[in-house]
């Protein structure tokens, strides 16, 4: 399963394309995209879109994995990380791609087996399971990998027993 990773910020957008089935994953991209904070928040988000849809003219992905935004001391930071998820959710859903979200402790879970984690363990595990000598820059770029192989790892489980509950139902 081909999937883009989102970690959304409104200054870099972490962005990771991870080929993956559970136990599995191969990075195929990473990276991020900037804006500067001096530009209007409608000029960066309009320029986060345009990455976005380039990188996934690049990339067949079959499914868009966005960290879900939880609150923060500063307001005016989860705005902007929201406003760039919606993007990403839009982003994806014009080209009807799915889009699941994970909570940040979910990643960390997947990835380091322990959901509070921190960056650098993270990170260094991204390195390890994707046998990297170190985790791609900047942090944003390793979360979004890591939120990639969170759901190839888990993503495709939850879709499989979500298929088994819709199959088993009585049909009248």
């Amino acid at each position: 399963m081909l999937v883009l990773g989102v970690d959304p910020g409104l200054t870099r957008c972490g962005l990771g394309v991870v080929d993956g089935t559970p136990g599995r994953a191969t990075l195929i991209e990473a990276g991020v995209i900037r804006t500067p904070s001096t530009m209007e928040t409608s000029q960066r988000l309009l320029a986060i879109e345009q990455g976005l849809e380039q990188w996934l003219d690049r990339y067949s992905v079959e499914v868009v994995a966005i960290e879900r935004v939880f609150a923060q001391h500063n307001l005016m930071t989860v705005i902007g990380t929201a406003q760039v998820a919606g993007i990403a959710m839009l982003v994806a859903a014009r080209r009807g791609l799915k889009a699941v979200q994970h909570t940040p402790s979910e990643v960390k879970a997947a990835i380091t087996g322990s959901g509070r984690a921190d960056k650098n363990q993270v990170g260094h595990m991204v390195s390890r399971i994707l046998h990297l000598e170190s985790a791609p820059k900047p942090a944003d770029a390793a979360d979004a990998v890591a939120l990639a192989i969170c759901h190839c790892w888990r993503g495709t489980a939850l879709n499989s027993w979500a298929q088994v509950a819709q199959a088993s139902k009585v049909r009248p």
